[in-house]
């Protein structure tokens, strides 16, 4: 059983588990088991060039990023268990018992992050109910969006990233996912504001 499942090993999925798998030395968080699944057949970081983003080099290919945060994720926080080769077929239960099926397994987890793209092509079964056309997209695109609160579908299922309803801009969809790990570091410390911060000072 995981304490979250994240879907998705793009932008906003990635960003949303480093900070989760940052979060290890704190009481409330250390003995949560927590899984991405990193399936990323379509992104649109793939013929992405950042010469914009705070923080990335100039020239820094997005297919190079892909690569890099979850090399990043598997090196600083091995804990946080990658799932690849695997696409997300269905979503079954309710908080705080999912049982989230792919094409391979199913998982069962207390939480759950979508972090996958605003195509129209969603297809996962459970929460095609939620799907609404995406508020800041051009129409002519057909992007669609999650129905949520700040990020909250429903108990126990947030979303992040375009399909949250933001703009597709790497540090838009980086914030997200990690506003998204903030909530839930939150929900973990019994409500108690809480988020992970890494320093010089020991």
């Amino acid at each position: 059983m995981f304490d979250v499942l994240i879907i998705g090993g793009g932008v906003s999925g990635v960003s949303c588990a480093l900070v989760l798998g940052s979060a290890h030395k704190k009481a409330f968080a250390q003995d949560k088991k927590i899984g991405i699944i990193t399936h990323q057949k379509i992104s649109s970081l793939q013929e992405a060039l950042f010469n914009n983003a705070y923080g990335i080099p100039a020239g820094k290919l997005g297919s190079e990023l892909l690569t890099e945060s979850l090399q990043q994720l598997h090196d600083l926080y091995p804990h946080v268990t990658q799932i690849e080769g695997e696409k997300v077929l269905k979503i079954e239960g309710d908080s705080p018992n999912f049982n989230v099926i792919t094409n391979k397994n199913s998982y069962k987890t207390k939480n759950i992050v979508v972090g996958i793209g605003s195509a129209n092509t969603f297809a996962i079964e459970g929460l095609l109910h939620y799907v609404e056309p995406h508020k800041k997209a051009i129409a002519e695109k057909q992007r669609i969006q999650l129905k949520n609160d700040d990020h909250k579908v429903t108990e126990g299922i947030y979303v992040a990233g375009t399909l949250a309803g933001h703009r597709s801009q790497l540090a838009i969809a980086a914030g997200s996912g990690a506003a998204v790990a903030t909530d839930i570091l939150t929900l973990w410390n019994d409500g108690i504001s809480s988020q992970a911060h890494d320093s010089i000072r020991k």
